[in-house]
């Protein structure tokens, strides 16, 4: 596949999703490599596991190694299991795996790892399960060889973690990690590893963990993703949680993942259960199965690593769905996920494969994008003026406008106080420099015309809350506060107080979630009071139900803050200790106000038309735009606009020598402004060289195009794409094209976009179906003339 000829020096395209921005003189054309392809987000049920190869199970491992997954142990529902069966993902053919030596005692609830050609597995409950005899938990450590079918076990001198099942295990720089399990009478949270380089040298250390441990557990996931282990939920009996937890290696540190910046509405974590797979693919993590609170669910929940959110992901239309199920395993095989086995409805064992093909585009980089330009403070068009003080802090009328009504009122005021002054004082003005309202747009353009920023008063905020405010308007996040740092909350509660007068709904949610996730024992009293002070009811109300709290009254009153605080909040405390006020529920839904992303949409599709600042030339057709969007989107305009912004303020748009379609043009903006790309597949060959020439952030949009152009070409819109292939000089697709033109013309010949095409592409149709109809057809419409 070939795509748009690229002006200066081409640069080539590999055909995946990573590309280098190096340039070469012999490269024209761009390829996009069509080969076999699965539909992304698609479920498929491969060949169950037949009994006389091995039975249906659950509570077993597989592993990934090349192109098979190795299923090993579990339980059928009657025995114990430590059968070893294999299936190639390639011929989806089922066997048993060949192996020589004692291979590991009858077990569940072990853990299975690959390091290099061999896979481990450690520990698991052995014994007799249907008569109820010798049952225990183990601590022994196996290795099979793929390449021999070897088993061998590890004998380890010295210390050896607790027999134990259930447990978490991953392979991380060289060494198997153990982490927690069920001893057989209590959970366990505790951390072993050992080295698998050196059989003969090799014992188990125990690791100190620090941080925020996950509380004891057993039947739950680990992954590692960014050199990072993962672990989610579990049962951990009356502390069971949803809460998903991460270990630094290095540092041997836990963190707990918070998730009070997901705002109500939007898709929350999955549900505590347990029994339950996650696998680590590119940046995320997929959870699937376990069992949550007596129900088997059965939707695939992603969690982001880089933006720490969750989301369902939604199955392809034709998908064959797995049913709910516990205790199953899960592996990773390139870009898919395989599933096996474990136990459904009724108790039963399956013996079910699934595959579930993962998508991998380049991640969105919109948020972060308009995040740089705030930090950069370059093509800077508005400086406010804050509070008593006037401190100055500089910012972007476009995306301030699109993001704060309140905020767009006060600089159009602005803007008409700034007309409405004689020309020769703004003149003299200009003059000054940054002082008096003259300072003119860092990183602006070298014209004779530069404009001043627009000055903007605002009396009631001031300088660091507001400049939360505005990191919030740029990113559609603020910084959580640090733990027990009570100035870090009381600074957020400033930021709560500036949302309410804006009328920043989204904004609002964000600081009470944070502040009361940070309320603790230690700055309630703080908290309550600057609530008060501010008059923060929510807030205030909040803080009192904290303090009468069976479990934190005593603390709270014994403290020296305590005896500091203002009469009327005391004397508050002992009233609703005394005597709770009945707790009012409300069946309104809460605003969440608008994201970032629909902020910008609603910008493009008009709402922003009166604040543009450039004009972009599509074939000498005007488009309006706003250079500060267009710069932090694309290091192309960046560069113009920093260094040699045309006189007039118009800027010829093209993608190298080509010229893209108005359709398509659109499209484009609707990626710069707001990340969609979402667009007919004939706009995906103009835009595919789009990411090369204007320098966007990644490729995440040539990945979208050439996902579109291989799964939507039909023969409604070949017409469509031929048009755009031809013109592009993307010459497989134009070869595609007229393949299905020739093979489907009957259903061509009746489309009404077949009369518009130009006369050389009726000659390359006519040429194509001559090409095609064979010597005998010829003879045959030969005899009917």
């Amino acid at each position: 596949m070939r795509g748009g000829k690229m002006s200066c020096k081409s640069t080539k395209v590999a055909p995946s999703v990573d590309f280098d921005h190096s340039c070469s003189d012999s490269v024209e054309y761009l390829t996009l490599n069509f080969g076999p392809f699965e539909t992304v987000h698609r479920w498929r049920r491969l060949p169950p596991c037949d009994e006389f190869v091995g039975a249906r199970r659950s509570k077993h491992t597989v592993v990934a190694y090349r192109d098979a997954i190795y299923v090993f142990g579990g339980d059928n529902g009657k025995n114990m299991l430590n059968d070893l069966l294999r299936f190639d993902v390639k011929d989806c053919s089922w066997c048993r795996a060949f192996t020589t030596g004692t291979p590991p005692a009858p077990r569940y609830h072990h853990s299975a790892v690959v390091y290099g050609s061999s896979m481990f597995v450690f520990g698991g409950y052995t014994g007799d399960i249907y008569s109820n005899s010798n049952l225990k938990n183990k601590n022994d450590l196996f290795e099979y060889k793929f390449a021999t079918g070897q088993w061998t076990e590890w004998k380890v001198e010295g210390s050896l973690p607790v027999a134990r099942s259930a447990h978490g295990a991953t392979v991380y720089s060289d060494k198997l990690w153990i982490f927690a399990g069920y001893d057989g009478n209590a959970r366990l949270n505790d951390m072993w590893t050992i080295s698998l380089q050196d059989r003969e040298h090799a014992c188990w250390e125990e690791i100190d963990q620090s941080g925020e441990i996950p509380p004891s557990c057993c039947n739950f996931p680990v992954a590692v993703c960014r050199d990072k282990m993962f672990v989610f939920s579990g049962q951990s009996g009356a502390k069971i949680t949803n809460n998903l937890f991460q270990f630094e290696f290095n540092g041997h540190m836990w963190t707990r993942i918070p998730t009070e910046h997901l705002l109500r509405g939007s898709p929350p974590p999955p549900q505590r259960r347990y029994g339950h797979t996650m696998v680590a693919f590119d940046r995320h993590l997929y959870v699937f199965g376990g069992a949550a609170d007596n129900t088997l669910p059965n939707e695939l929940h992603c969690y982001d690593v880089d933006s720490q959110t969750w989301e369902v992901i939604h199955p392809s239309l034709d998908s064959e769905m797995p049913s709910g199920r516990l205790f199953h395993a899960a592996a990773v095989i390139q870009d898919a996920m395989y599933i096996f086995g474990g136990t459904v409805d009724n108790n039963v064992r399956s013996g079910e494969m699934y595959r579930f093909q993962f998508s991998c585009y380049p991640k969105c980089t919109l948020h972060e994008d308009y995040g740089k330009l705030w930090e950069n403070r370059q093509f800077c068009d508005v400086e406010f003026i804050l509070g008593e003080r006037e401190e100055r802090v500089l910012g972007h009328i476009a995306i301030v406008t699109a993001r704060c009504q309140w905020l767009r009122k006060k600089i159009l005021q602005a803007r008409e106080r700034q007309k409405q002054r004689p020309k020769q004082e703004s003149s003299e003005e200009s003059d000054e420099g940054a002082t008096g309202g003259g300072s003119h747009i860092p990183g602006g353009p070298r014209s004779s015309s530069r404009q001043p920023l627009l000055e903007v008063s605002i009396r009631e905020a001031e300088a660091q809350p507001f400049e939360v405010l505005m990191q919030f308007l740029y990113t559609d996040k603020i910084q959580y506060p640090r733990r027990g740092h009570v100035q870090d909350v009381l600074l957020i509660m400033d930021v709560y107080k500036l949302a309410l007068s804006f009328k920043l709904s989204r904004l609002e949610q964000l600081c009470v979630q944070y502040i009361e996730a940070s309320v603790d024992l230690q700055n309630v009293l703080s908290v309550c009071e600057n609530a008060n002070k501010l008059q923060l009811d929510q807030l205030k109300e909040h803080c009192l139900n904290f303090v009468v709290k069976e479990s934190h009254f005593n603390q709270v009153i014994m403290t020296r803050e305590f005896e500091h605080l203002s009469t009327p909040l005391i004397v508050e405390i002992v009233r609703r200790k005394q005597q709770p006020p009945p707790r009012l529920y409300s069946d309104q839904p809460v605003d969440i106000g608008t994201s970032l992303v629909q902020d910008m949409k609603a910008y493009l599709e008009g709402g922003g038309l009166e604040f543009c600042d450039i004009i972009l030339l599509l074939d000498g057709h005007p488009r309006p735009a706003h250079k500060a969007i267009l710069a932090a989107r694309s290091s192309y305009f960046e560069a113009m606009f920093r260094s040699f912004m045309p006189e007039d303020g118009q800027v010829n748009i093209s993608i190298g020598e080509m010229v893209p379609s108005k359709q398509a043009f659109e499209s484009m903006l609707r990626y710069i402004y707001y990340g969609d790309v979402n667009m007919p597949p004939e706009d995906s060959l103009y835009l595919f060289a789009a990411p090369y020439y204007y320098g966007f952030s990644n490729n995440r949009l040539q990945a979208y195009c050439k996902q579109n152009l291989e799964m939507n070409v039909t023969v409604e819109n070949v017409l469509q794409i031929l048009e755009a292939a031809d013109k592009t000089q993307a010459l497989d697709m134009k070869k595609h094209c007229l393949h299905i033109i020739v093979h489907q013309f009957i259903k061509v010949s009746k489309l009404p976009n077949l009369r518009s095409l130009s006369q050389l592409l009726l000659l390359d149709i006519i040429e194509s179906l001559a090409t095609h109809i064979s010597d005998k057809q010829c003879a045959e419409m030969g005899s009917d003339i």
